[in-house]
Parts: structure tokens; C-alpha cells; sequence
């Protein structure tokens, strides 16, 4: 009874001087943890551009869907450049047999050396035009670099782009990376594979997760570091973007 007239007027003192006065229970006391907010980031995530102008043909998949590793994504007009690629095949497959007649010509003393030479160096010339737009071909389909799903679709079917245009942005989110600002002075204390909780606030869920790595940069102003982490195990309803908070023990 003593102990409660105590903290009521005690209570009472602090808030007639504008005190907030919050009485923490004893075994809360004893488990130093803080809450830091995290948010959620795919392992792997890109953002594909156009390596060549020209105008979109198709495009075989839509925003938010699913796609495989090695399956194309979007398709350009390539009319054009397989033209000048069959034209360079065309000369290269000309120089070929140029350079065997002279070569044979040449076994019968029948034609001079520097001649021989000029058919080689034509040859090579045709066979490198020929690379070169065989290179520009294959840029006219966009391949799909891993498996995941489809998080930004810039443009659309039979639309011009310029080189360098993005395209289509991509993220693979069967595995979630962790990011949280922590304070640098917990430095001394974080490790390398240490675990701790996850709360997710769109799920309303626990996960766990460990710490992958460190930030190699503090931030002067706010004493703070980034640290990055990883959530254990599966979770298929987890979506790149989610947030939520980092249980860890206090250092």
C-alpha cells in the first residue's frame, strides 16, 4: 500500500511539471532490445535498357508476371538489320571462295603473293562485318537474365525506342534480402551470421533472419550504419517493398 501511495504521488509531482512518467515493469528492465525498422529487397533486381533503336515487336510478358531464365522477354523489328547481316554473310561466303582459287593459283605459280594477301585480308574484313551484325541481330530480343517476376514495363508493343531506352525492370524475389540503419556504435558487438526476429507489418508475421553483412560507411550526421541481413527459409507471401521492424538484442 505504501509503495503505491508512492508512485501516485510521485506520478503526480512529474506530471504537474510537464514529466511523462512511464514505470517499466522489472522484467522488461532486464532484456535490453531495440526495434529497428528494416524494409525488404530482392537478391537480384535490374532494369533492362534497349541496346539498339528500332521498334518493339512483341512483348511476351506483363507487369507483376512471372518469367524464366532464358525466355524472351521482348522482341524489336529486326527486319532491317537481318538484312545487312545476310548481305555480310553473303560477301564474307564471296571472299571465301575468292581466296581459294587464289590459293590454289598461287600453288601453281600463277598469281603473285601480294595478291593472295588482299584476298586473306578481304576475307577477314567480310567474316568481321559479319560478326559485327550478327551481334546487332541477337540484341533485338531481350533475354530474361534469371528467373522471377516482371516489377516495371516502360513501354509497349510497336513503339519506337531509342538506344539506351529503358525497357523492362526485373526482380527475383524467391529469396529477400534485409536492410536497417543501425547506430555505428553497435559495431563492436554485430557479427556476421548473428540472428534475430523479423516483424513484418503487411503480414503481421515473425521470420528470422541473420546478418549477411556489414556497412562500410558511417554516417556522420545521424552516427548510424547500414546492415544487411537476409530472412531464413522460404516465404513465398513475402514481396519486395515490405517493411517492418528488427528485434536485436541491445548491444
Amino acid at each position: 500500500m505504501l509503495k503505491q501511495t508512492l508512485r501516485k504521488s510521485c506520478a503526480f509531482l512529474f506530471a504537474a511539471a510537464g514529466v511523462l512518467l512511464v514505470f517499466v515493469p522489472l522484467a522488461q528492465a532486464q532484456t535490453p532490445r531495440s526495434d529497428i525498422r528494416v524494409q525488404l529487397t530482392p537478391q537480384q533486381s535490374t532494369l533492362l535498357s534497349a541496346e539498339i533503336a528500332g521498334r518493339i515487336a512483341t512483348i511476351s510478358v506483363k507487369e507483376g508476371e512471372t518469367f524464366q531464365e532464358g525466355q524472351t522477354l521482348l522482341s524489336m523489328d529486326c527486319s532491317l538489320h537481318q538484312a545487312r547481316l545476310d548481305k555480310a554473310l553473303a560477301l564474307s561466303d564471296e571472299s571465301r571462295q575468292v581466296l581459294t582459287v587464289n590459293q590454289q593459283l598461287d600453288r601453281l605459280g600463277s598469281i603473285s603473293v601480294l595478291e593472295v594477301g588482299i584476298a586473306e585480308a578481304r576475307l577477314a574484313g567480310a567474316e568481321a562485318e559479319a560478326s559485327l551484325m550478327s551481334a546487332i541481330v541477337d540484341r533485338c530480343e531481350i533475354i530474361a537474365p534469371f528467373s522471377g517476376k516482371v516489377s516495371a514495363l516502360s513501354v509497349k508493343a510497336h513503339q519506337f525506342v531509342a538506344e539506351g531506352q529503358e525497357l523492362i525492370g526485373l526482380l527475383d524475389d524467391s529469396s529477400m534480402d534485409v536492410e536497417m540503419m543501425v547506430p555505428s556504435r553497435w559495431l563492436p558487438q554485430l557479427r556476421v551470421g548473428q540472428e534475430f526476429s523479423l516483424q513484418i507489418d503487411e503480414t503481421g508475421q515473425q521470420y528470422p533472419a541473420r546478418i549477411e553483412r556489414l556497412g562500410a560507411l558511417i554516417d556522420a550526421v545521424s552516427q548510424s550504419v547500414k546492415v544487411f541481413g537476409t530472412v531464413v527459409g522460404s516465404h513465398p507471401e513475402l514481396t519486395a517493398g515490405m517493411s517492418g521492424t528488427a528485434v536485436l538484442l541491445n548491444p
